[in-house]
């Protein structure tokens, strides 16, 4: 009888094993981190850049042509002329810009697929609307399964190839862009 469940017990464990995957969420000793396609992640967004840029141009360019005559024979004065030319080109030209940015904010996000070598690649999107203004906050990227943390949340500065896009619309978006006449006169200039 102990012979006969013993190979009952060897048939099923050869024919059915079981993954560690699936099995991991029961474990008393691992925690199951996101890495299959469609499980989710945490983007924690935290990104900050500041930008400058200046430029300056000087030129000139000066030419100049003078031509003198004047004299006198046995005091009788001959005519006397002069004939100046002068020509002067000159550009100075300077500008510059400057650029700052903060922005922290989470995003849930799933992975879209794996890839050959275990990096995921990731998509999520945040939208947010407060008193008819509405942001949208987009995010894609590479992440390593290493740099996911143990609750499964991915600093925005680990994710490699990474797209953040934050797009408006509402009042504010509306104030802030020229109006239509600008727009117009703009395009003729």
């Amino acid at each position: 009888m102990k012979k006969l469940f013993s190979i009952i017990v060897f048939i099923t464990v050869a024919i059915f094993p079981q993954e560690m995957r699936k099995n991991a969420a029961y474990s008393l000793f691992s925690d199951e981190k996101a890495a299959r396609v469609g499980d989710a992640i945490t983007i924690i967004v935290v990104e900050s850049s500041i930008a400058s840029n200046n430029a300056e141009t000087k030129s000139g360019r000066e030419t100049n042509l003078g031509f003198d005559l004047s004299g006198q024979l046995d005091k009788t004065k001959l005519p006397s002329g002069s004939l100046d030319i002068g020509s002067g080109n000159d550009f100075k030209g300077s500008g510059s810009t400057k650029t700052s940015g903060v922005i922290q904010t989470k995003i849930s996000a799933t992975i879209d697929s794996v890839l050959a070598n275990g990096n995921l690649i990731i998509r999520g999107s945040k939208k947010i609307t407060i008193n008819g203004e509405e942001q949208l906050i987009s995010i894609k990227g590479i992440v390593r399964t290493s740099d996911v943390r143990a609750d499964n949340s991915v600093l925005s500065y680990n994710i490699s190839d990474a797209e953040i896009t934050f797009e408006g619309n509402g009042i504010v978006s509306d104030v802030q862009s020229p109006g239509l006449l600008t727009k117009f006169l703009r395009m003729l200039f």
